[in-house]
């Protein structure tokens, strides 16, 4: 036997006893036709001994004969447990069968007696309809006079009976009992006596229907009965139009305004529960009544329901327009910008509530305009945010200038707070931005009902608050930064320089970095899907470098004019022709090159060093006399004589001409070479020419020529090409030389030591 067999379980037994597989059907014949298969139905022993014998040694026979005693005896084991394993159940079921038997029996027995019960019953039943057979046609007669008797009795009862109803003012009762008898006496009142019937019950009924309608007409009674009252006319044959226009008139009364409240969404609360739960209630009353009632047959023709939503929608829409003008007004009374929760938690609560309108009278334009109120609002809470961080960078600029007045920022080292009121102002603008746009984004939010519609999804995020808001707010920062320099106020200086150089920063920084981020953030925080055109990013970055440039040039300007002032009033206000031998270099140069060392450092604070043209290893000790440059040396040469100016002149012009132009409100470029450059061109520029404006003797000639080295030797330093002082320079000597009445230079070396000495 295969070792598969011997691991099969004691319960597999029967099934391999029968020939059975695994899922209980038998086994293919063609895999047992072998004579030689143990398991097989056609083994043959004396061919298997045989194959055995022919093929097997002595000690494999042997093997085989114990290996087959063992599978006998495991074999026998498991039949015999099968056996006693099933024992117990084949005496159980032994006993079930003989239990059955028994209950069968005693089934057959109660059987019996049944059948015998009902051929009882089926006689007595025969025996009693024979007896009755004769009377049932007297009694149905008899039942019908009955009936007839009662509806004569009801009919004949029928005034008393509306009477006592109008006493007690049960009107729906006394209503119904006239419906059920109506036809009736309709049907006979050719009958004297059911004409006197019915005429006592119209002179009842129209008594009736007055009452109600003097009900109707004073009013002062709940929605409920109104509703019952108006159904009751309409029972009356009453008609429906004006009955439409009576309760509407009513309700309209009944339909209570909101109130002012202490916040807005107390107002809209007791909007809602006063007004939009009155309005509610009337429509739920006047459809029940004039448009889902049952249509009949003596009603049908007038068509009601048309009639009557036409004028339930006018009423709704009138009634609703008083309401929204109430809510309008007041929203517009928040002006507060501090929290934003409690508007949009009473606007999702109006545009909520107005839904249940919308469910209870489709087709009307209260939803709408609801949600149109919800927009408008929204919009207006842009503009008013919008308008708040205008007021906080405007506040913010009052601050940083109150700042730079102080003296710790004003004095010799005015600018050193530079970059913590930078920093301060820009993360200070930038908090608020994020404020914003968190409290607009409570528009947005998911548990907000209007937050789903189309505008708050689309035109909101990305016209409202990317548009409006950001974009709107970073070309407020950018033009109110260029009114600085394009006011006739700030052109005339009343602008710290300082706060122009910080503002100018702040509008290089937006460029590079701070309009990136914002939008970015705009974007990711509502979703902004640009459907519509939007202001591109590179845009804004443009109007930020184009302000920061204006600012920068503006700052250039104001500073050099300020140095130009102090130069101009120093050269205007001396006399050059009768001025001592000069022995000092004059206060004015020396306060020329402290300021801007100062603004070298001001600078410096918020810009880059700048690219600086390689130096001379001389340039401190250059001169600037009139004996600087081979032309100044045959300009000034002691054989210069007042009759020969032509001369001179044209050499000066013909030297010009190849000289290099320099344009002294150009441009300058973020970094603090670049401004320094631009200052000192404007201060040298003035210097020149209030110089040709006057004319000099010979120790203003020398006096000129000490100031200009002073400055040689300090302002060549802060510029990004020395050449250009140098030239500036040199234009600045030659120029008093030439107006000079008697040009006689001072030596070199006294000079030099004047200035060191200075």
């Amino acid at each position: 036997m295969a070792v598969s067999s011997r691991k099969r379980r004691v319960h597999g037994m029967l099934k391999l006893y029968y020939g059975l597989n695994e899922e209980g059907k038998t086994v293919d014949q063609a895999e047992s036709l072998d004579p030689c298969d143990i398991n097989g139905p056609h083994f043959d022993p004396e061919v298997y001994l045989n194959k055995l014998r022919r093929e097997c040694s002595l000690g494999e026979l042997m093997d085989q004969e114990s290996c087959m005693v063992k599978q006998i005896r495991s074999l026998d084991s498991d039949m015999q447990t099968l056996v006693y394993e099933n024992y117990n159940k084949f005496i159980s079921a032994t006993d079930t069968i003989r239990k059955m038997k028994n209950d069968f029996k005693k089934m057959e027995d109660e059987m019996d007696c049944l059948t015998t019960n009902m051929a009882a019953i089926t006689v007595f039943s025969a025996r009693i309809s024979g007896t009755l057979q004769d009377q049932h046609a007297q009694i149905t007669k008899l039942s019908g006079v009955h009936t007839l008797l009662r509806k004569l009795q009801f009919l004949f009862e029928l005034p008393a009976r509306l009477n006592k109803c109008l006493e007690l003012q049960a009107y729906a009762q006394a209503v119904t009992s006239h419906r059920r008898a109506r036809c009736v006496l309709q049907q006979y009142s050719h009958m004297p006596s059911f004409r006197g019937i019915q005429d006592d019950c119209h002179a009842i009924m129209d008594k009736l229907a007055q009452e109600l309608r003097q009900k109707f007409r004073d009013g002062g009674s709940s929605a409920k009965d109104l509703s019952e009252c108006v159904e009751l006319l309409l029972q009356l044959d009453e008609p429906a139009e004006e009955l439409c226009d009576k309760f509407l008139t009513h309700a309209r009364s009944l339909s209570a305004t909101p109130t002012a409240g202490t916040d807005i969404l107390e107002f809209i609360d007791r909007g809602c529960n006063e007004f939009v739960s009155s309005l509610c209630l009337v429509i739920a009353s006047y459809q029940e009544l004039f448009v889902n009632r049952p249509q009949e047959s003596n009603l049908a023709y007038k068509n009601i329901p048309q009639m009557a939503v036409g004028k339930l929608h006018a009423f709704v829409d009138s009634l609703a327009a008083r309401y929204f003008s109430l809510v309008e007004r007041r929203i517009q009374e928040e002006k507060s910008v501090g929290d934003n929760s409690l508007l949009v938690r009473a606007l999702d609560r109006f545009h909520r509530r107005l839904q249940a309108v919308a469910k209870l009278l489709p087709g009307s334009a209260v939803p709408s305009q609801g949600t149109e109120i919800v927009v408008r609002a929204a919009r207006e809470r842009v503009k008013q945010y919008l308008a708040a961080l205008q007021s906080f960078y405007l506040d913010s600029l009052t601050d940083v200038r109150q700042a730079l007045a102080a003296p710790r920022l004003g004095g010799s080292s005015a600018g050193g707070g530079l970059p913590e009121l930078l920093s301060s102002l820009s993360a200070s603008i930038l908090n608020q931005i994020k404020t914003v746009l968190a409290s607009v984004h409570l528009f947005t939010a998911k548990d907000i009902t209007f937050s789903n519609k189309p505008y708050f999804k689309g035109e909101f995020c990305s016209q409202g608050v990317r548009e409006s808001l950001v974009v709107n707010f970073i070309k407020f920062v950018c033009q109110s930064s260029r009114q600085f320099c394009e006011s006739a106020v700030d052109r005339g200086g009343s602008t710290p320089p300082a706060l122009l150089l910080l503002l100018s920063r702040l509008c290089l920084d937006y460029e590079t970095s701070t309009i990136s981020y914002i939008l970015t953030l705009t974007d990711e925080q509502f979703l902004v899907q640009h459907h519509s055109p939007v202001t591109a990013v590179t845009a804004l970055c443009g109007e930020a470098r184009e302000a920061a440039q204006k600012l920068l040039n503006h700052y250039v300007k104001v500073q050099g004019l300020i140095i130009s002032q102090m130069l101009r009033k120093s050269v205007e206000t001396r006399d050059w022709v009768n001025t001592i031998e000069p022995r000092n270099v004059r206060a004015v140069m020396k306060r020329v090159v402290e300021d801007t060392t100062s603004i070298d450092v001001q600078v410096g604070l918020l810009y880059e060093e700048g690219v600086r043209k390689a130096h001379s290893s001389d340039s401190s000790k250059r001169t600037f006399s009139v004996y600087s440059s081979s032309r100044q040396q045959s300009r000034y040469t002691p054989s210069y004589t007042p009759s020969a100016p032509m001369d001179t002149n044209l050499m000066s012009n013909i030297h010009k001409l190849f000289s290099e132009r320099i344009d002294i409100f150009s441009p300058v470029e973020f970094n603090k070479v670049s401004v320094l450059t631009g200052i000192i061109k404007i201060s040298l520029k003035t210097f020149l020419e209030c110089v040709r404006l006057r004319t000099f003797g010979r120790y203003g000639l020398q006096q000129i020529q000490v100031d200009c080295h002073y400055l040689q030797m300090y302002l060549w330093r802060f510029v990004s090409d020395e050449n250009l002082v140098h030239f500036l320079l040199d234009e600045i000597v030659g120029s008093t030389a030439h107006r000079c009445l008697d040009p006689a230079p001072m030596e070199q070396s006294v000079i030099e030591v004047i200035c060191e000495r200075g």
